[in-house]
């Protein structure tokens, strides 16, 4: 029964052009890991241009989750472990002096009342932008001010319904730092100075068993506050 033709020596590909199609083909994956893949897994970005694909915001995102995770996990340990380690203080009654003799009357002295005070006026703060959004558990979401280096932009974040877990940081220009973090916080307010130019804000993750709503409020120098996430 007749298949096809069995090809020629002459047709077959040479050992010189399949050498150049392996080494093609190398550098082709070795350019779509540094540009894609380093970026969107790890954060890395050598060439830049995973920032400018938005891979590397990706690859940033994927890192905070995984140490968060990590910490939630270490926090769990240590909290069993310190009720298993924990014991019942005692308590002592306190002891009575019965000989204690009663203080004799002072004779009444008339004091003239005090003018009061006037009360210091306080300037409350104004706001530029405020939020509100309701994670549900487990959810996550991430605000952003674009700032000039050295601005400085006023916060104030309160969870209503249970605490919340944060990450203030800040990226761009192939830059990345993180300013503070924090576990179970039910709020938080103070000043965000950039440390360089770019996008500077909160990450914030509901580990709580129910809904909750978070309001933050910003002031000061900056551009724009958007939502990332």
């Amino acid at each position: 029964m007749y298949n096809t033709d069995i090809p020629s020596r002459e047709e077959l590909p040479s050992t010189a052009k399949l050498v150049r199609s392996t080494i093609i083909a190398a550098i082709v994956a070795l350019v779509l890991l540094v540009t894609v893949v380093m970026p969107a897994e790890y954060a890395l970005d050598p060439t830049g241009a995973g920032r400018l694909l938005g891979l590397t915001e990706m690859g940033e995102i994927k890192e905070q989750l995984a140490e968060e995770a990590a910490a939630d996990e270490a926090a769990q340990m240590v909290a069993v472990q310190s009720s298993v380690d924990q014991k019942t203080p005692e308590v002592k009654e306190p002891v009575v002096d019965e000989a204690v003799e009663e203080p004799s009357p002072s004779p009444e002295v008339e004091v003239a009342p005090a003018e009061p005070a006037p009360e210091p006026e306080i300037a409350e703060p104004q706001w530029q932008d405020e939020v509100r959004v309701v994670l549900t558990p487990g959810e996550g979401t991430e605000f952003k001010l674009t700032m000039e280096k050295g601005a400085t932009a006023r916060f104030s974040w309160v969870s209503e319904g249970g605490p919340i877990n944060f990450d203030t940081h800040g990226d761009g220009g192939g830059q990345s730092i993180s300013y503070e973090k924090g576990r179970g916080v039910p709020e938080d307010e103070g000043e965000l100075v950039a440390a360089f130019t770019g996008n500077h804000g909160w990450f914030f993750r509901n580990r709580n068993d129910n809904n909750i709503t978070l309001v933050l409020r910003t002031g000061g120098d900056y551009g724009e506050l958007r939502r990332a996430l």
